[in-house]
């Protein structure tokens, strides 16, 4: 069942409740007037038949009946009415020829009640006790006008309430096709997008506010996964181009050997140009691999609490083993005052690359080859510092530096090799750890990236 068809049907059951409860509240609200507006005529009757026959004071019951069947005009249809003493023994009554019963238990509950209203038969009574001339009158009636008027008003209920569903069923159906036809028309050009055509955008429908809402996220949508696919293909493009250039290379120089004689001095050299030309293929293909690795890296909740303090040494250590000349200074801006301060959930081992990457790349464009790191934790935040002294980076290279191949002018300018993925890297993996790397010069010719992690109390 189509959502359209749902919503109309719905609507529809909805008005059908409320026709329904508003027909049956009527029909029993005017019931019940019928009821108590035919119990006062009758009573009303009986109240008049009583004054006549106190009033005619006959001994003769026949004379005393055709006087009131004289003075009184019935107005209730297949009205009965009669009149006793408190022994039950008939004073009057209408018609002449009715047989009345009457039982003293009757007359006992008339007399306890004063007036006592009951139906059988759809006959309504009416017992009515007066003290003063303590006669009981019993009057009945059955109320033809009244209930043709209530199987009227059952018709005409009964026709409204299947009329109104029908008229219901139908505009909401209309109503609903309308309401959805913004939908519709967003479902097409949903339809019309493919991988060709992500630069299309939806266009925003007039008058439909929630559908504007759909459209406009669905066009950011859109734009992420244009940005996306733009950045798989440069991916590519930068990834291709940076592994044929030493493939290029590795088989001209091959090829030259293949050409020439070369003496063992030459060979030697030949070997060492290759050997430097795989280890840089080795170290290219590895950060793609990782970068390929990150880009499903989430993170883990069952990820261990480690000591970051620890990691960043540890990954000092490691530089000062890659670069036996490189100086790093790793130091607190506060003394902990416990061993939880530096706590944080992670992978050991992904972290300590980060550091390595940021050690590695401080070293490379520092100008005195010295590595200064500072951390310090504050509101549930876990901060690493690191600085060197070198060129900084302009505004441009600064808010593209943690793209993939991207290099700075500073690489470019001091023929630094790399392929511009260390810090592509290490921003995807404190992402992956819910943090954030942060690049500032906070004064002349120095550079500051800033790892911030959140803390984990141990």
């Amino acid at each position: 069942m189509s959502i359209k068809i749902r919503f109309a049907l719905m609507f529809t059951l909805f008005v059908a409740i409320v026709l329904a409860a508003s027909s049956v509240t009527i029909f029993i609200l005017y019931s019940s007037y019928r009821e108590d507006e035919f119990y006062s005529r009758v009573k009303s009757e009986g109240v008049i038949f009583h004054d006549l026959v106190y009033e005619i004071k006959d001994p003769n019951r026949a004379v005393l009946a055709k006087m009131v069947s004289g003075v009184y005009t019935n107005t209730v249809f297949d009205e009965k009415l009669v009149v006793t003493d408190s022994t039950g023994y008939v004073l009057s009554k209408i018609p002449y020829t009715f047989v009345p019963r009457v039982g003293l238990s009757l007359l006992k509950t008339i007399k306890k009640k004063g007036i006592y209203n009951f139906e059988k038969d759809k006959y309504q009574y009416v017992g009515i006790y007066n003290p003063q001339t303590k006669y009981y009158t019993i009057a009945s009636g059955y109320d033809l006008s009244g209930y043709n008027k209530l199987q009227n008003l059952e018709i005409i209920l009964a026709a409204v309430f299947f009329g109104g569903l029908i008229i219901t069923g139908l505009a909401s159906f209309f109503f609903v096709q309308q309401a959805f036809e913004p939908l519709q028309t967003l479902n097409k050009q949903i339809k019309r997008t493919t991988v060709r055509n992500l630069k299309d955008r939806i266009e925003v429908v007039k008058n439909f506010p929630e559908i504007n809402q759909i459209a406009l996220s669905y066009n950011a949508m859109m734009e992420r996964l244009s940005k996306a696919f733009e950045f798989q293909k440069s991916f590519v493009q930068h990834a291709s181009h940076e592994l044929r250039t030493p493939l290029a290379i590795m088989l001209s120089q091959t090829e030259s050997a293949l050409n020439k004689k070369l003496s063992d001095n030459d060979i030697k050299k030949l070997l060492y140009s290759l050997k430097e030309d795989q280890q840089g293929m080795i170290e290219l293909t590895n950060s793609l691999l990782l970068l390929s690795q990150y880009d499903q890296l989430g993170y883990q909740k069952e990820w261990p609490k480690i000591r970051i303090d620890e990691v960043v040494v540890e990954a000092g250590s490691q530089l000062m083993q890659m670069f036996p000349d490189a100086k790093i200074h790793i130091g607190f801006k506060e003394i902990p005052e416990t061993d939880e301060a530096y706590f944080v959930t992670g992978n050991e081992s992904l972290l300590k690359s980060v550091f390595i990457n940021l050690f590695k790349n401080a070293y490379l464009y520092a100008s005195d080859k010295t590595v200064a790191v500072a951390m310090d934790n504050s509101k549930g935040k876990v901060r690493v510092q690191v600085e060197n002294n070198g060129t900084i980076l302009s505004d441009e290279d600064s808010s593209k530096v943690m793209e993939p191949f991207y290099r700075g002018r500073n690489a470019i300018d001091t023929s630094t090799k790399g392929f511009g993925l260390g810090l592509s890297i290490v921003n995807r993996i404190v992402l992956a750890h819910h943090g954030a790397v942060a690049y500032e010069s906070p004064a002349a010719n120095t550079n500051r990236f800033t790892v911030i992690l959140p803390q984990s109390i141990k």
